[in-house]
Formats: structure tokens, sequence, C-alpha cells
């Protein structure tokens, strides 16, 4: 990879980070395909704990948000995102797991147009 390319990936990482939690969009509304069973690289925003995602144009919870009691994530997971692959089980469940052996559930939020929080 040249070093320019690095910086593109490094300002596209960066502004995915800014805006508050990780998604994945390829260009189509990625639940909405009801391609249950699809899986797709997944890079999670981790930096304030998990809690959140979103996936083409739906946000998602974690059944069971994980940090490390401070707004971090638990020990074992990469800060600021962890790189992964999320499985859409249907239209409002999902499951992103990664190398390490990490897996969280997470459930769509009906009707949610933007995160429950922005982590800084």
């Amino acid at each position: 990879m040249t070093e320019r390319a690095g910086r593109i990936i490094f300002a596209l990482t960066l502004a995915g980070v800014l805006t508050g939690c990780a998604q994945a969009d390829d260009g189509v509304d990625a639940v909405r395909a009801k391609a249950s069973g699809r899986t797709i690289p997944f890079d999670l925003y981790t930096h304030c704990g998990i809690d959140e995602a979103r996936i083409g144009s739906t946000y998602f919870e974690a059944e069971t948000p994980l940090s490390d009691g401070s707004g971090n994530p638990p020990e074992g997971w990469d800060n600021p995102t962890q790189r992964g692959t999320m499985t859409l089980k249907s239209e409002t469940e999902a499951l992103f797991t990664d190398g390490a052996g990490h897996e969280v559930k997470f459930r769509a939020r009906p009707g949610a147009t933007a995160f429950k929080r922005i982590c800084g």
C-alpha cells in the first residue's frame, strides 16, 4: 500500500469514527435487501464501549452493551474500532464477529434516525 493510499484510508476511517459509531453502507440499505445470512465486512466503533451500530440506514443496539466500566471497550478489544464482520440474521437482528472470537448480538431500533448518543 502506498503512503497516499494509507492516508486516504486513515482519513476515511477517521471520518467514520467522527460520526459516532460504526456503519456499513455498500450503496444499498443492507438490511432492506432482506439478505438473511448475508455477511459483510464491518468496522465496529468501540471507542466508548460496544453499544450501537449502523448498517445501511438502520440503527442497531447491542443486546448486551460492553464496556470496561469507564466508557471504553473491554480488555481485548481494539480501540477505536474492531475489524470483523456483521451477519444480518434478519431485518431486525445482526451478529458481529471477529477473528479474536468476539460476538455481539444487535437488534434494530425501530424508527431510529440517529444514534442514542454521540461519543466524543
